[in-house]
């Protein structure tokens, strides 16, 4: 019994240690320098507004607060929950809105402080219910 407890407890630090391995070398690295991005706010009535954002930030979430008054919510364990963008509030409790957030038209799995960015990128927070 002692050397199938061996050889599952190796077989577990193996994985393990894989797994770091491939998460380590697939993380997204926040590219240096400066960079320019693009937000186009799509509102809840169907206007838009554009903001070119010029930073040296690693992430969209530290980029889109260098702007005043430009986003603003509540944070969490996962970073920012973006509640206000462009003035606008998305509020899930009254009536099931919230901002989904996309990059090149390719909707995101990140919030914005988990969202790294590069020069040229094009992100919109777009009004959404439901």
């Amino acid at each position: 019994m002692k050397k199938k407890q061996m050889i599952a407890l190796a077989a577990f630090v193996v994985l393990m240690l894989a797994v770091f391995l491939v998460w380590n070398f697939t993380r997204p690295i926040p590219v240096q320098g400066m960079k320019t991005v693009t937000l186009e706010v799509i509102h809840g009535d169907g206007s838009s507004a554009s903001f070119s954002v010029t930073t040296d930030a690693g992430t969209l979430g530290d980029a889109l607060r260098s702007v005043d008054g430009l986003i603003s919510g509540d944070d969490g364990p996962y970073g920012l929950m973006v509640n206000t963008v462009d003035g606008e509030t998305a509020d899930w409790n009254r009536d099931q809105s919230w901002w989904c957030l996309t990059r090149d038209g390719e909707r995101l799995d990140t919030g914005v402080d988990g969202t790294m960015i590069s020069d040229g990128e094009h992100y919109a927070f777009t009004y959404t219910v439901g």
